[in-house]
């Protein structure tokens, strides 16, 4: 994914909901560019998988706004009607919501795309990375995946336990947990190749990892120090290290690898930097051909699943994304999709926000890097629920 993208898959304790710093334009299907040659089954059955959890109010994996009664209904509906090919999942759509484009107020705030323009949407990509590992640290395998530790009393937003009272204090930040602040409360899931690794993997909230026999483990998010999310792909680009065009994930794995990832070296100051910090937990049960564990606590599926701001919209929202995006080929090409809110992240913030998912491997995370780029963001409202939010 690209190195600013998203970060970690928590709770609204994250942080406080955000002002209202937008508006709703009320649009028609027909309004819609490419809508009717969307694979609106397919988007239905990802739909589908979200309604189930609502209608038998699953917790997620990381606590958002609650659905509305009014979403409730049609994740009810969706579960009890036919709804069994592309035609009658269209209707079902067209039948049950109303689109709505969000524009946000000014332009203040906003970032820009990769062709520069400024948009009330701005688009990125993640994935599942899959890379070598051990169960026991080596010459190859040095650097440790952490499990979520003892005394981490939220396993969201970050905090312990006051010394000897019974308040809470911040966790430890990155480079505190990297001394070995913890050392106590925690334990290495898993070794990998080196700090960067460690670190990506972190960004993306899951993983596989392939061990020197060939098994392969899932990793899922398991909790986070709730210490502020820093990109470190922006500071380098901020700082004139590598051009904004050149960004990329080999180019910011290199960048580190080349400047050190020892104590005081460039490579792990720069890490250091964002202080926000994530421990895993190891899925067995998952099956091997289901995508990674998003927020709400279900597989997030390619190209269909989205990360969105939890604190401004619930999980399971539909959203029509569109923009021209390298999402099959290094070139633009217009991405027109309906996609399903299964996911959050720390630095997914603001009402016209999306992470869209890629996949799992090194192809997936090469395409979700190249996203950087404005779009369009029209969320699927129930027919039954206002404007005013």
């Amino acid at each position: 994914m690209m190195p600013d993208a998203s970060s970690p898959r928590g709770s609204t304790a994250d942080r406080a909901p955000p002002p209202q710093n937008y508006a709703l334009q009320d649009l028609a299907f027909a309004d819609l560019e490419g809508f009717g040659e969307d694979d609106h089954f397919e988007a239905f059955q990802v739909f589908a998988r979200s309604s189930a959890a609502i209608v038998e109010d699953r917790p997620p994996l990381r606590e958002g706004i609650a659905p509305s009664p009014a979403l409730k209904a049609i994740c009810r509906r969706a579960l009890t009607e036919d709804v069994g090919d592309r035609a009658r999942a269209r209707r079902f759509f067209e039948a049950h919501f109303r689109p709505c484009r969000v524009l946000t107020q000014g332009s203040n705030g906003h970032k820009k795309g990769r062709d520069n323009t400024q948009s009330g949407a701005f688009l990125t990509g993640y994935y599942e990375p899959i890379v070598a590992g051990s169960l026991t640290p080596n010459a190859d395998f040095t650097a440790p995946l952490l499990s979520r530790p003892d005394d981490l009393i939220s396993p969201a937003s970050g905090a312990r336990a006051g010394a000897g009272d019974q308040s809470l204090a911040p966790y430890p930040d990155r480079a505190a947990i990297e001394a070995g602040a913890i050392a106590g409360h925690t334990a290495p899931l898993v070794w990998l190749r080196d700090p960067i690794e460690v670190f990506l993997i972190q960004v993306q909230g899951s993983a596989r990892v392939r061990l020197p026999d060939g098994e392969i483990l899932r990793l899922v998010y398991a909790g986070r120090n709730g210490q502020p999310y820093a990109s470190i792909g922006r500071i380098l680009i901020e700082s004139g290290e590598i051009a904004e065009a050149d960004m990329s994930l080999a180019a910011l794995k290199q960048w580190v690898r080349d400047h050190g990832q020892q104590p005081f070296e460039a490579g792990a100051a720069l890490m250091a930097r964002n202080k926000s910090y994530v421990f895993f937990a190891l899925d067995s049960e998952l099956d091997p051909s289901a995508g990674p564990i998003g927020g709400a606590g279900l597989s997030l599926t390619p190209l269909r699943s989205i990360a969105i701001d939890r604190t401004i919209w619930p999980y399971g929202l539909p959203v029509w994304i569109a923009a021209n995006i390298p999402w099959r080929e290094p070139f633009a090409a217009p991405f027109r999709r309906l996609m399903i809110a299964q996911d959050t992240g720390s630095a997914i913030t603001g009402p016209a926000r999306a992470d869209i998912f890629f996949g799992s491997g090194d192809d997936a995370g090469a395409r979700a890097g190249d996203i950087r780029h404005a779009g369009d963001f029209v969320i699927f409202l129930p027919v039954e629920e206002g404007s005013n939010r």
